[in-house]
C-alpha cells in the first residue's frame, strides 16, 4: 500500500490548493488542519505523525497575517518557528522529507536585482523573523529538508491580494495601489505542483536538500498587479475603473513590507523541472474562474 502525504495546514488557501492538486496527481493523501492537529505541540506532532506513517510531510501551515504579527508575535512564533521544528523532528525520527513553505519576507528587499538562495537573510519584522527563525530550526533538525521561498501569493482559496482587488473593484470608482514594491505574484495552483515536484524527486532520491526559490514567472508592482486584475474583470463584462499608483508612504501598515520581493527560481527549475507561467497568464486565468458564478461551477 503506498504511504500518504502529510498535508499540514490543509485547510488554508494554499493547503487546499495542494489537496486538490495531490489528489488528482492520485497521491494518497492525510490532510490535517488545525481541528485535528496543533502543531504548537511537539507530543502531539510526534503522536499523528507516527499514526499517519506518511511518507513525506508537506508543512503550508503558517502565521500569515503580517500586520497582526507585530502586536502577536507569541502566536507567530509558535506557528511559523516552533511548530516546523516539531515537524522536522517527527520527520527526522521516521527518516521521511520535510517540504516547508518559506517567504521572501526572509529578506528586507534592499537589493536591486532578484533574490537567490545564496543572499543573506534580514528580514524587517515579526513575520519574516519567525518565518526566517522557522527555516533554521528546520534545518538544525532534520537534514532531509526542502525549505520552499514563494512570494506573493493569490489563488482561488482564503484570503489574498487578487481577491480583495475584485471585492474592491465591484465596491468602488477608484483603485489606489501602491507602486513601489515589486514582486513576483505567485499562484497558489503553481506551489502546489512544485510542491509535489520536488516531493516526487526527493521520494526518488533525486532531491538535493535546502532552500529553494519558486514564484510566478516575471515581475510586477502590486499596482502593477492590480490592473492586470481590474483590466480581466473590466474585459469580463465589469465595468472599467481607475487604478491610481501610489507609494508606500501614501499606504503605511504597522509591518514594513520589503521594497523588492523579486525571487529567482532557476536553482528549482533546474533541480525539478517545474516551470511557473507568467503571472499575467496566471493571473487571468484565476481571476476568471473566480468571476464564474458559484452556480455554474
Amino acid at each position: 500500500m503506498t504511504r500518504p502525504l502529510l498535508i499540514v495546514g490543509a485547510k488554508g488557501q494554499l493547503g487546499r490548493e495542494l489537496t486538490e492538486e495531490a489528489g488528482r496527481q492520485n497521491n494518497a493523501i492525510v490532510p490535517v488542519g488545525r481541528e485535528e492537529l496543533d502543531i504548537t505541540q511537539a507530543a502531539a506532532v510526534l503522536r499523528f505523525v507516527d499514526e499517519a506513517a506518511p511518507r513525506a510531510i508537506i508543512n503550508c501551515a503558517a502565521y500569515t497575517a503580517v500586520d497582526k504579527a507585530e502586536s502577536e508575535s507569541d502566536a507567530a512564533h509558535a506557528i511559523n518557528a516552533l511548530a516546523p521544528e516539531y515537524l522536522a523532528r517527527a520527520a527526522a525520527k521516521h527518516d521521511i522529507p520535510l517540504l516547508h513553505v518559506s517567504t521572501d519576507y526572509v529578506f528586507d528587499g534592499s537589493k536591486s536585482g532578484a533574490y537567490t538562495e545564496d543572499d543573506p537573510v534580514a528580514p524587517l519584522g515579526v513575520y519574516g523573523r519567525t518565518k526566517e527563525e522557522g527555516e533554521r530550526r528546520v534545518r538544525d533538525a532534520h537534514s532531509k529538508h526542502i525549505i520552499l521561498r514563494t512570494s506573493w501569493v493569490y489563488g482561488f482559496y482564503g484570503n489574498n491580494f487578487l481577491k480583495t482587488m475584485l471585492r474592491l473593484f465591484r465596491e468602488r470608482d477608484e483603485l489606489r495601489v501602491v507602486a513601489d514594491q515589486r514582486g513576483c505574484p505567485t499562484a497558489t495552483i503553481d506551489i502546489a505542483r512544485a510542491l509535489l515536484a520536488a516531493e516526487s524527486a526527493a521520494g526518488a532520491g533525486h532531491a538535493d536538500w535546502g532552500a529553494y526559490h519558486f514564484a510566478g514567472a516575471g515581475v510586477t508592482t502590486w499596482h502593477g498587479f492590480a490592473q492586470e486584475i481590474v483590466s480581466t474583470a473590466a474585459r469580463a463584462g465589469g465595468r472599467a475603473i481607475p487604478v491610481v499608483p501610489i507609494g508606500t508612504k501614501d499606504y503605511p501598515t504597522p509591518a514594513k513590507r520589503p521594497a523588492n520581493s523579486e525571487l529567482d527560481s532557476a536553482r528549482f527549475v533546474t533541480e525539478f523541472g517545474y516551470v511557473s507561467p507568467p503571472w499575467q497568464e496566471r493571473t487571468r486565468q484565476v481571476v476568471e474562474a473566480l468571476l464564474v458564478p458559484a452556480e455554474a461551477r
